[in-house]
């Protein structure tokens, strides 16, 4: 019977050479016995390197604890604080046996690099729109971020830019976690001379605080990083409150429930065009740097409206927003309430509160169109509006070059409206909204005034643009934003200026007015929300029934002038042109 043994691996020979070698692979025993061993040998550089280390970690958690939320804060003095958020922490992780402080540690980490983030949105948000981040409402508005920055430097700069910030972020998250594991390591490797030095740090910063004392013109003692954090909790308590309460209050409306026929009765037989000028604030009219040219296009645009037979009207409205976020401001100055933030936007636009734009198509005596060269996809906002027609950046026949985020100029936006809708016989009366681009940031390059005879399709503006300030040679200097600014005002005013001077009959009313002032860079820092608005008409009625308003005569207001919230002249607007009131109730 034959003998069966057991299958036995034959050891691999150099015969084998189709069969591959074993890789070996460390162990991670291996490689922290590799590294004890490295830092045996060097052990200068190993304590060089684990000091240098904890220094890094320690700037990194206090540069965060006192980091502000404003770039006009930001000054050294700042960094020469006691953070009592640091005591806190060091106290809490000496308390902790290794697993729980480790958790900790981490833990505390990612709230500080999550609170360092918002620190910075807040610093971006109060340059440009001026008001904090808003972790509810708010991340929506990074993707028009990116668009602007796509739109003014290029696709692929947006994309640099946006992978850019998402790893800065996730870096920034784990160096804070490895920071706050790496100091509460220390603290707990010398407990006894931690537990001392706590405990001094406490007295000097209870000490400091009680006695108000100061170093560099500041307090000592700061709690800065959970002020931040109770105010962005504070925030969002008063977000979610908010939502409820401004659902109530746009349900009423003064104007709710008048009838058609009562809604502006005096304005029968008129073309009403109400325009927004992107940016256009109070800034453009007082700035020394940007008043002189914009004060001399308004009176010249002023003096050849009076040679055509045109008087003026001015004020100030203050805006719901700042900076940014043109939507808020048209939805406001044409619905009567203050739509300050997206969730209100969202509310008022979903509902059927009364707008200006509405109330016209109500009477059935206007069609109502919306000249929109900024909308590039759909917009269901129409319907609220009341527009029965919108002209968006693709329905007006442009072929010429766009001007930065600006889709085209204001000059063959506004020449469109004349061929599609103000200069053709209608059977009714004519109502629109027409959004002025050519004035939004970066404010480069501007388009120049043509003649309009030659507009055509646009392409005549192919060699301004090209010819044209880069926005990558303007953003970053304030000086020459603030002139660039003032120039795309200049052209947009003397745009709108010259249509009306060249296509206005005596049944034309032109309101026009800034959606909101520029950002905080140009329109400087602590600038009100105020902007220019103007009513101009032929016919001496349309101004005599705004008499007692108080308005400038002509197209700049006066220092002086009224100052209204902007969502209180929807109802002024439609009683002075004798609109009766049937309130609805909330």
């Amino acid at each position: 019977m034959p003998v069966i043994t057991p299958f036995r691996r034959l050891p691999r020979t150099t015969e084998d050479p189709d069969t591959p070698e074993p890789v070996a692979h460390p162990s991670l025993q291996a490689r922290l016995a590799h590294w004890r061993s490295w830092r045996t040998r060097h052990p200068r550089t190993a304590l060089a390197l684990r000091r240098t280390t904890t220094a890094l970690a320690a700037v990194l958690v206090l540069g965060a604890l006192l980091l502000p939320n404003t770039f006009v804060a930001l000054e050294p003095n700042r960094f020469v604080r006691i953070p009592a958020e640091a005591v806190v922490g060091a106290v809490l992780l000496l308390c902790l046996p290794r697993v729980p402080r480790l958790v900790l540690a981490v833990l505390l980490g990612l709230g500080l690099g999550a609170l360092t983030v918002l620190n910075l949105l807040d610093m971006g948000f109060t340059e440009y729109l001026g008001r904090g981040f808003n972790v509810v409402l708010d991340w929506g508005l990074l993707d028009d971020a990116q668009s602007y920055v796509a739109d003014s430097m290029g696709g692929a700069a947006a994309t640099w830019a946006a992978v850019g910030a998402v790893t800065g972020v996730l870096l920034l998250l784990v160096l804070m976690a490895l920071a706050t594991v790496r100091l509460g390591e220390l603290l707990a490797t010398h407990r006894e001379r931690a537990a001392r030095g706590a405990l001094i740090t406490a007295t000097v910063w209870l000490t400091c605080s009680a006695l108000g004392v100061q170093t560099f013109g500041v307090p000592v003692a700061t709690q800065g990083a959970s002020a931040a954090a109770r105010a962005q909790a504070h925030r969002v308590v008063d977000t979610l409150r908010d939502e409820a309460a401004f659902a109530r209050e746009a349900k009423a409306d003064r104007f709710g429930a008048t009838p058609g026929a009562q809604l502006v009765p005096d304005l029968r037989g008129k073309d009403v065009i109400f325009a927004f000028v992107e940016s256009y604030g109070r800034s453009a009219l007082e700035d020394p740097v940007m008043a002189p040219g914009v004060g001399r296009a308004l009176d010249t645009g002023a003096d050849a409206l009076a040679r055509a037979g045109f008087r003026a009207r001015s004020g100030w409205l203050t805006s719901a927003t700042y900076g940014g976020g043109s939507w808020l401001g048209h939805s406001t100055f044409l619905s009567g309430l203050w739509v300050d933030n997206q969730q209100r936007y969202r509310t008022v636009t979903a509902g059927d509160h009364l707008t200006l734009t509405e109330a016209f198509r109500k009477t059935g005596a206007w069609d109502t169109v919306g000249v929109m060269p900024g909308v590039q996809k759909a917009w269901p906002e129409a319907e609220w509006y009341g527009l029965d027609k919108v002209y968006d950046a693709f329905d007006v026949g442009y072929e010429g070059p766009k001007f930065s985020w600006s889709t085209m100029p204001d000059q063959y936006a506004l020449e469109a409206f004349q061929r599609l809708e103000h200069g053709r016989k209608r059977d009714k009366r004519l109502m629109a909204e027409i959004i002025l681009t050519s004035s939004h940031q970066p404010w480069a390059p501007i388009p120049r005034m043509v003649d309009w005879d030659e507009i055509g399709d646009g392409s005549v503006f192919d060699g301004i643009e090209k010819s044209g300030v880069k926005a990558s040679d303007i953003i970053a200097d304030t000086t020459r934003s603030k002139e660039e600014y003032g120039r795309s005002v200049q052209y947009s005013v003397t745009s709108l200026t010259q249509w009306l001077e060249r296509y206005g009959t005596d049944d034309t009313v032109l309101v026009f007015l800034g959606d909101h002032q520029p950002l905080a860079r140009v329109s400087g820092d602590r600038a009100s929300r105020d902007v220019p608005v103007s009513i101009v008409a032929r016919d001496p009625k349309v101004l005599d029934a705004i008499d007692d308003w108080n308005w400038t005569e002509g197209l700049e207001p006066a220092r002086d002038a009224p100052v209204w919230k902007m969502s209180s002249f929807r109802d002024r607007f439609l009683t002075a042109y004798g609109s009766t009131p049937h309130p609805t109730k909330g």
